[in-house]
Order: C-alpha cells, then structure tokens, then sequence
C-alpha cells in the first residue's frame, strides 16, 4: 500500500505547510485561518448526452480569501475529487504567495473523463459548470478567475467566457473571468508554454547557484545535465524543450501508456512530431520503448522532472530514485513521506508552489491585459525601435561603420507582447527563487526548498491579513 493510500492528498499539503509555519514567530490563530479551505462548493447537474439525462459531479474549492480574485485551473478527470481540489487550492494560495502574483488560491474539477465525450457534449458540460459557478458567486473577474488544467485548454476557456459574457453582457471586464483563453479571444501570447518555461528558469538558477551545486556535486549550469521527464503534455513537453536547447540530455521521456529511452539524448521535437502523427511517445525511432514506464523514475539522471499528476514518487520508490535533483513540474508529484526519504538521500527538491507558477503568473499577465484592454507593447512598441533606430544611426555616423540589414533588424527590434510577457515570467521567477534561498541561507531551521518556499508564502499571506487589520 503506498502512502498516498494512507494520506489524503489535502492532508499531505497541510504536513507540509505544518512543517514550514511551526518555523515561523506568527499567532496560531492566523496560521490555522491560512491552513484551512475558507469554500467549497460541491455540485451535481444533468446534461443530456446522446438523449439521455447524465448527471454530472463537480467541484470548486476556494481555498483562501486574503487577496481577490482567487484563481486557480480547472480540470476534467474521472479521478479528481474534493480533497483533491482542496488540496490544489491550497497550493494555489502558496504559489500565487511566493511569486507575488495578487491572489487567493482556487481550483476546480469536474468528474469525467473527456476522452468520452464529443466535443459538443464537453461544450455543453463546460458551458452548464460555467452557469452553475454563477449562480453561486463561484465565477467573476473580481471573484474567482479560473484556468486550464489536465483535461482542458483553450478551447474550454473561451466556452467559459463566453458563458459568463451572454449573462453579464453589461460587465465591462466580463472577459477576465477566465484566463487561459486563445490569443484571438482575450488570451496573451506565451501562455501556453508558460508552465514549461517558468520550470527551464527555475532549473537554471538552480543550476548556477554555487550554494546548491556545492550540496548536489554538480558542475555549473544545464549544458550536459541528464535529465528525465515525466509527462509529454503541455508543461513536460515545453521543460524539456528549453532544457534541451540550453544544452540539456533528455534520456528518457515517461507517459502514461509507457517510456522511451535514449541515454545520448532524445530529439524532443522529433519526439513531438511522432506523439502528434501516432497518438503516442511509443515506437519512436530515436529511442528504446519500455512498457513500464513508471520504473524509468528511478533511472540515473541530474534532473529528474515528473511533470504528470500527483503522487507519483511515494514511499514505496523514494529509496530507488537516483536523481540529484527533482524539478516538480506537476501538482504533488512527491508525497510527504517520500520528500523525507528523498532529503535524507540528499536530494534537493524545487517544489511545484514555486517551480510550475510560470502559468498562474502569465495567467496574472492575461487578467490583467483583460482589465486594462490593451495588449502589452501596443503603445511602446514603434517608440522603442523608432529610438532603437535613431542610436543606430548615430553609432554608425560616429565611428563610419555600417550594420547589415539583419544585425540592424535585431537591434532596433522593439518588444512586443510576447516579449514582454516573457521577460516578465524570468524575472518572476528570478525573483522568488532568490527570496527562497535567502530563507534557506540565513534560517538554520530551514534545511529544504520546500520548507523555505512555504515560509515565503507564509511570510506574504500574513502581511496581508495584517494589512486588512484582520490579524494583528
């Protein structure tokens, strides 16, 4: 029996959190007011699918209110559950805590599976979810903005807010009610890759850290690192990308229906464009293909990044994984149990609350492009190539030289709302890993990552209450 069987997700979270606010000179009272789930809305309504009435299960679990909107995804699966989603809420609060992104923490499910369902009827689920959120306050740009998670993408965002426009066709910001959305339809351009390549920048500053390099034995940076992957969907499919192309050797590719192995390195695009034409990593060219892909975990690596569901290293493998860092690309992929097992080891963990934010802050970038209603760089773009092009010249006229017309095009470039975004994702994310480190570098008590991120958060939550003069 593993220890995910013994503890409920939920319960795991909070021995975490526990761990980290017992380090911590704040009132128990406001810890535990931190700890709980403030809302949860557990709801069943008919669908009719294929001319029968099926009742469908669903949650939404608003797991803290220090900061409005709360936000968190939303996803389609017929294992999701409540103490799932008040579990992911949870880490939804911490998260937005530790990179500064202004809200609560939320998250949503809805028990099916949507491999079962035409896209019609998953239109007609989503949109009756949408309406159900309403009518409770569970929905709103000021209230609680969800996203995309397993199961679900752009397309059920733009059915979302769609919904939510036809009933408040009056709400000037009615758009911002959901983030994740198409370009075409609200959304902002780097999204989709957000998650993967906010995990590359967390990695990277690992990885040029003397602090952890000494701790790991490792040389500096991610060139020649082996590296493992678990998942091949949106965020493990975009982590190994960049990864990859900052020098990293991807060695193995785990799914769910099995694993590819390649110990001089997997071509990641090459690898994409067979899943895309086949419907599986399985019987790629490039690669050896296991049947159980699970037990590819425990392979030698420098990176090991399981970015596929929860739990999936437990106490039963913890002893058996060799990896010298684990790079949390999904929710609660390491249970609290094995976490110990793995810092005995001395294994150094870059926990998912601060690893896989890259979403939620280009998430915060698109409610924010939504409320504001003008995309990033519109109204610098032209100005900044224009002086761009002014210094040029003037350098050129100075010293008698001339730039070809591509250096020239490269220089004079203005940002554009791509640009923007991402720079502001690296620079997130630079910044919450060095408030982290700091905690771990000046509090002895504080030996772990993890420990240290939810002190962070910790930390941030409590000024807020503070602020709202609920707690002193």
């Amino acid at each position: 029996m593993s220890d995910q069987q013994i503890v409920p997700f939920f319960e795991s979270v909070n021995r975490l959190y526990g761990k980290a606010a017992a380090l911590t000179n704040h009132a128990p009272g406001l810890l535990n007011q931190i700890r709980v789930c403030n809302a949860v809305l557990y709801m069943q309504f008919p669908v009719r699918i294929n001319g029968e009435i099926e009742v469908i299960s669903a949650w939404r679990a608003q797991h803290s209110h220090h900061k409005l909107p709360t936000k968190g995804g939303i996803r389609f699966s017929e294992h999701v559950d409540q103490d799932e989603v008040m579990a992911l809420a949870a880490l939804m609060t911490y998260k937005c805590a530790v990179v500064h992104v202004p809200f609560g923490g939320a998250k949503g499910g809805i028990k099916i599976n949507p491999r079962n369902y035409t896209p019609e009827q998953l239109e007609r689920i989503t949109r009756r979810y949408t309406v159900e959120l309403m009518h409770r306050n569970f929905i709103g740009p000021a209230v609680d903005v969800p996203a995309p998670d397993m199961g679900t993408g752009p397309r059920e965002m733009a059915w979302i807010a769609d919904t939510y426009q036809q009933f408040n066709q009056k709400e000037i910001d009615a758009l911002a009610c959901v983030t994740g959305k198409p370009v075409g339809q609200g959304g902002v351009r780097g999204r989709t890759e957000a998650t993967g390549r906010g995990l590359y920048f967390g990695v990277r500053e690992a990885l040029n850290d003397e602090f952890v390099l000494n701790k790991l034995s490792l040389s500096k940076g991610i060139a020649g690192k082996k590296c493992i992957v678990q998942g091949f969907g949106n965020v493990g499919y975009h982590a190994a990308k960049f990864l990859q192309e900052d020098g990293a050797i991807i060695t193995a590719v785990i799914e769910w229906d099995g694993a590819v192995q390649n110990d001089n390195g997997i071509d990641i695009i090459a690898l994409d464009v067979h899943r895309k034409a086949t419907g599986s990593i399985r019987g790629f060219a490039g690669a050896i293909t296991h049947d159980n892909g699970v037990a590819l975990l425990e392979n030698e690596c420098d990176v090991l990044v399981p970015a596929a569901l929860e739990s999936q290293i437990t106490a039963n493998n913890a002893n058996n994984i060799k990896a010298k860092l684990i790079a949390e690309g999904a929710n609660g992929p390491v249970t609290s149990t094995a976490e110990e097992i793995l810092l005995n080891k001395g294994i150094m963990i870059l926990p998912d609350m601060y690893l896989n934010a890259g979403g939620v802050v280009v998430s915060y970038f698109e409610w924010l492009k939504n409320i504001s209603h003008v995309r990033f760089g519109r109204l610098g773009k032209r100005f900044e190539e224009n002086s761009n092009i002014r210094i040029m010249n003037m350098v050129e006229n100075l010293t008698g030289k001339s730039l070809n017309a591509i250096e020239k095009d490269i220089i004079a470039r203005g940002a554009g709302e791509e640009d923007l975004v991402n720079s502001g994702l690296e620079d997130t994310m630079i910044m919450a890993y060095h408030e982290i480190m700091e905690i771990m570098k000046t509090n002895p008590k504080v030996n772990d990552f993890r420990t240290a991120a939810f002190v962070s958060a910790i930390d941030k939550i409590a000024e807020s209450y503070a602020m709202l003069g609920i707690f002193p």
